[in-house]
C-alpha cells in the first residue's frame, strides 16, 4: 500500500456481494482501500465480465454458501476477477483478466505499470 500511495494511486474494489457480506472480509483482512458493492454486477456487466454460473457448479456453491444471499439476488451470475488501471481522463491504461479466479494481477506487475505511466 505505501508504494501505491507514493505513486498517487487510489485503489478501489468492486464486488457483487452486499455490504453485510463483504464488510467482514474488509475488516478481517484490514483492507486499506475502498470496497464498493456493484449491485447486480451492473458495472461488471458494462465491462463484459459477467457470466452465468453453470447449474452443476451452483450445486457445489450452494453446499458451501448461498450465492443468492451473498449477492442479494437469484441471478446465479458472477463477474470475472479483473484489474484495471484507469487514468484521470477515464482511459483504461492497463487491464488484467484471467478466467481462473485464483489468478489475479500481481501487485508488483501493477506497480511496474504505474511507474511506466508516471514517466
Amino acid at each position: 500500500m505505501p508504494q501505491f500511495k507514493q505513486l498517487g494511486t487510489q485503489l478501489l474494489a468492486l464486488t457483487p456481494e452486499v455490504p453485510d457480506k463483504w464488510l467482514s472480509t474488509k475488516e478481517k483482512h484490514s483492507l486499506e482501500f475502498e470496497v464498493l458493492t456493484d449491485l447486480n454486477s451492473s458495472v461488471a456487466r458494462n465491462y463484459g465480465l459477467v457470466f452465468k454460473v453453470p447449474p452443476e457448479v451452483m450445486v457445489y456453491f450452494n453446499q458451501g454458501f448461498n450465492l443468492s444471499e451473498f449477492n442479494g439476488n437469484s441471478s446465479d451470475e458472477l463477474p470475472l476477477a479483473a484489474t484495471y488501471l484507469i487514468d484521470r481522463h477515464k482511459k483504461i491504461r492497463y487491464a488484467y483478466l484471467n478466467p481462473d479466479y485464483r489468478n489475479r494481477a500481481e501487485p508488483d506487475d501493477i506497480l511496474k505499470q504505474l511507474e511506466q505511466l508516471s514517466d
